[in-house]
C-alpha cells in the first residue's frame, strides 16, 4: 500500500486491547503486516482470543473462508515491546487508556522507536491531541483517529488536529483510513467528545427526558429510533434525509415549512448540562427489561446481544460495499 509516495509494509497498534485489537485485525483484513503491542503475555493471549473470536464471526456471517481467517490471523504478530512493535512501521495507532499520563509515556516510547515520519494517530475518544502531544518531540505527525466500536466492522474514523498537527499528517491519515476501507471525518478544530459523541449525547440526552417525563419507556424509544430514524440513519445522514423530506425544497425547504413547530420542540425538550443522577439506574432497568422480553434469535443477553450486533452490521456493511 503506498501513500504520497511512501510504501505502508508495516503498522502498529499500540494498546491491543478492546479498541486496539479490533484496530489490530481491521488493518490486517486490508492485506497490512501489523504489530498489536500489549504490556502483558496476558494482555496479548487476549488480544489473540479476540481476534480469534471476531474472525470465525466473519467467517460465520460469509464474509471469509477459514483458509482466508487463517491467512489475516497470520498477518499480525504480538509483542510486548513498543519498539518492536513501532520500529520501521509507517503508521502507528495508539489505544492505550484515557489518561494524559499514560499518553505522554506512550508519546515518549514511541517517538524514541518510530521512524521520522511515521504517523501517529490516537483512538482518544474525547482528549485533545494537542495536549496529548504537548511534550512530543514532533507533535506535526500526531493526529486523533477516533474509531466507533468495532473499528474492524464501523467503517467511521474521526481525525482530529491538535494546534501543531501539520496538514500533511491529516492527509496521509485520512488516506491511509480511506485505503484500508473507512470513512475518515476531519475534525477542522478541536472538540471536545468529537463529532459523534455530541450527536449521540444529544440524542439520549432527550431520551433520558422522555423516560424520565413518563412519556416512553427504554424499550420504546430504542423501537422508535431503531425502526425509525434508524434505518434511515443507516443509509445516509440527517441532512440528506431532510433533503428527501423536504420535497423540491429540500432540506431549507424543510426546515422553513416547519420552522414554527420545531422551535415549539426544541422549547419542551432537554437543555440539560449534566444527566440527572437516577437515570443511570432507571436507563438500566429498563435495558433488563428490554432484553428479557427480546427473542433470543435477536439477543436477549448482552452475550447474544453483541453477536447480534454484529451480524446486523455484517448485513449492512455488505449493502454499503464495505465488506
Amino acid at each position: 500500500m503506498e501513500i504520497d509516495g511512501v510504501e505502508f509494509a508495516k503498522v502498529a497498534s499500540v494498546g491491543a486491547g478492546v479498541i486496539g485489537y479490533s484496530y489490530a485485525l481491521k488493518f490486517a483484513m486490508a492485506g497490512l503486516e501489523v504489530w498489536a503491542q500489549n504490556r502483558t503475555e496476558e494482555s496479548s493471549e487476549l488480544a489473540r482470543q479476540r481476534v480469534a473470536t471476531s474472525l470465525d464471526s466473519l467467517v460465520k456471517n460469509g464474509v471469509y473462508t477459514a483458509d482466508e481467517a487463517g491467512e489475516i490471523a497470520a498477518r499480525i504478530h504480538y509483542t510486548t515491546s513498543i519498539a518492536e512493535a513501532v520500529t520501521g512501521a509507517q503508521f502507528i495507532q495508539e489505544s492505550s487508556a484515557e489518561h494524559y499520563e499514560v499518553k505522554w509515556e506512550l508519546v515518549k516510547a514511541i517517538e524514541a522507536a518510530s521512524e521520522p515520519d511515521a504517523i501517529i494517530a490516537s483512538s482518544t475518544s474525547g482528549l485533545l491531541v494537542t495536549e496529548i502531544a504537548k511534550n512530543a518531540e514532533h507533535p506535526e505527525r500526531f493526529c486523533g483517529g477516533h474509531p466507533y466500536n468495532p473499528p474492524h466492522l464501523i467503517p467511521l474514523v474521526e481525525i482530529t488536529k491538535g494546534e501543531k498537527t501539520s496538514e500533511r499528517t491529516v492527509a496521509r491519515a485520512k488516506a491511509f483510513y480511506t485505503a484500508i476501507g473507512m470513512e475518515p471525518v476531519v475534525l477542522q478544530k478541536e472538540a471536545l467528545g468529537f463529532i459523534c459523541n455530541r450527536l449521540q449525547m444529544a440524542l439520549y440526552r432527550e431520551v433520558a427526558n422522555l423516560v424520565l417525563s413518563g412519556v416512553c419507556t427504554i424499550e420504546d424509544a430504542d423501537k422508535a429510533v431503531t425502526f425509525g430514524p434508524g434505518i434511515r440513519w443507516g443509509i445516509m445522514g440527517p441532512s440528506l434525509v431532510f433533503e428527501l423530506g423536504g420535497g423540491k425544497g429540500g432540506v431549507s425547504g424543510l426546515m422553513n415549512h416547519l420552522n414554527d413547530s420545531i422551535n415549539l420542540w426544541l422549547e419542551d425538550m432537554a437543555d440539560w448540562k449534566s444527566f440527572p443522577p437516577e437515570f443511570a439506574q432507571v436507563a438500566q432497568d429498563g435495558v433488563n427489561d428490554e432484553l428479557a422480553a427480546r427473542p433470543a434469535e435477536k439477543g436477549n443477553t448482552p452475550e447474544g446481544l453483541a453477536e447480534y450486533r454484529d451480524h446486523m452490521l455484517i448485513e449492512l456493511l455488505k449493502l454499503h460495499k464495505k465488506l
